[in-house]
Order: C-alpha cells, then structure tokens, then sequence
C-alpha cells in the first residue's frame, strides 16, 4: 500500500498529519511526503526577506536549502520518503504582506494550473492508494492552491484532508464529520513531534519554541481526516 502526502511547505504534513503517516509507516505502508512550495529564490527582497529574517535568519542563509534539509530530517523520524517540488511560496509571487497570505487569491497567481500538472504525473508515477492533503484551516493562500491542484489532479484517487495544524488550534471544529480519525499513541505522538522538531527554523516563530510545540503536541489526542469533494 502506498501513500502520497501532498504539502504546501515544507512542515505542513508533518505538524498535521505526522501521527498517521508515522503509522501507516509501521504498518508496512509506503509513505511519500510531496512538497510543493520549495522553490529557491537566491536573494530575496521585501517581504520575502522579511519571512525569513522573522526566523532569526540572516539574509546570507539559504533559507529553502535550510528547509530542505529539515525535511529530510522530518521525514527520516517518520519513515517517509521526500519528494520537493519547485513551486515558489506565496511571498516570491507577489503576496506583500502577512495579511495578503491570507487573503483572496491574486488575480494574475495561475500558478495552480502548473502545480496540477505535476501532481498529475507524480500521481501516475507514484499510482498511491491514498492521497493525503490540506483542508485549509487558517485559509493560507498556498494551501487553497494545493487543495484546488488535487482537486484537479486527483478525481481517480481516494483523497483525505488534514485539519491545518497549528491552524487548526486556532479554529472552530469543523462542521463536517471526520471520515477518519486516527488516536495518536505514546509511540506515534512522539514520532509527530520527533518530525515537528526537526524544522528548527518554523518552532519559535510558529509556536515559540521546542518545548511549547512539544507541549502543545502532547495535549492532542487524534488527527482527524475529511473526504475530499470534487466539487
């Protein structure tokens, strides 16, 4: 059995999902975790920059190259494979400010058109039983982009959605009924928080710290999945 985790950046499958794909790993499965946002811009400028001086980075680092690395490192704690695709992140496509991430889609942003291209051939090369992907709690611009390509690439695939996590600590419950829900373990909890740390750079930005990502992870008890309508 084989499963494709397709991810908007790199850590969103991990803080959302880890528990499950930790194991499905356990299980005998084979687990892929597609990212789609990786592509590297040498100098950036603006609010680029900016995200990535907000990590306590200096503009000398190769931020994408440092994010790769963690996750490799992430899907090594999990079992996982990686794959990266060179998709460039909302901030190097003309998204300029923190508010504009979470915004309406910009008008002239098509890149969604090359993104359910790729994710088609990666799904005829990868021929996954299931296929795991964002529901888009928090209504980051990049996630509806990836949730629009898999609609579009994935009408013969079985698909499930993850609540967005840490997202999904901020939002209401969704309305939907779960189509799956998965009881993290003493094991599997920590194998989703062994991931999690290993993207070094997002933990005191995202939840200020190792400690509090590890604590926060500890009070959750499920990772919960929705069917994906085509519609």
């Amino acid at each position: 059995m084989k499963l494709l985790a397709i991810s908007p950046h790199l850590d969103d499958a991990a803080f959302s999902a880890g528990g499950l794909l930790a194991l499905r790993v356990d299980q005998g499965w084979d687990v892929t975790v597609a990212t789609c946002f990786t592509g590297n811009v040498a100098q950036p400028t603006g609010f680029a920059l900016a995200c990535q001086l907000d990590k306590g980075l200096g503009a000398d680092i190769d931020y994408m190259a440092l994010r790769c690395d963690e996750d490799y490192a992430a899907c090594r704690a999990l079992g996982a494979r990686a794959i990266h695709l060179p998709f460039l992140e909302a901030p190097h496509r003309g998204y300029a400010s923190a508010n504009m991430l979470f915004a309406e889609r910009l008008r002239d942003d098509r890149i969604v058109d090359a993104i359910a291209t790729a994710l088609g051939e990666l799904l005829a090369a990868e021929r996954p039983d299931l296929v795991l992907g964002p529901l888009c709690l928090g209504n980051h611009v990049d996630h509806h982009v990836v949730l629009d390509a898999i609609r579009r690439s994935c009408a013969d695939h079985a698909v499930l959605l993850w609540e967005d996590w840490p997202y999904a600590d901020r939002e209401t419950r969704v309305a939907a009924v779960p189509t799956l829900i998965e009881r993290l373990t003493p094991e599997t909890r920590a194998r989703r928080i062994a991931a999690c740390a290993a993207y070094a750079s997002q933990l005191g930005f995202q939840f200020g710290g190792l400690e509090a990502m590890s604590e926060r992870t500890e009070r959750i008890a499920e990772e919960r999945f929705y069917t994906l309508h085509m519609a």
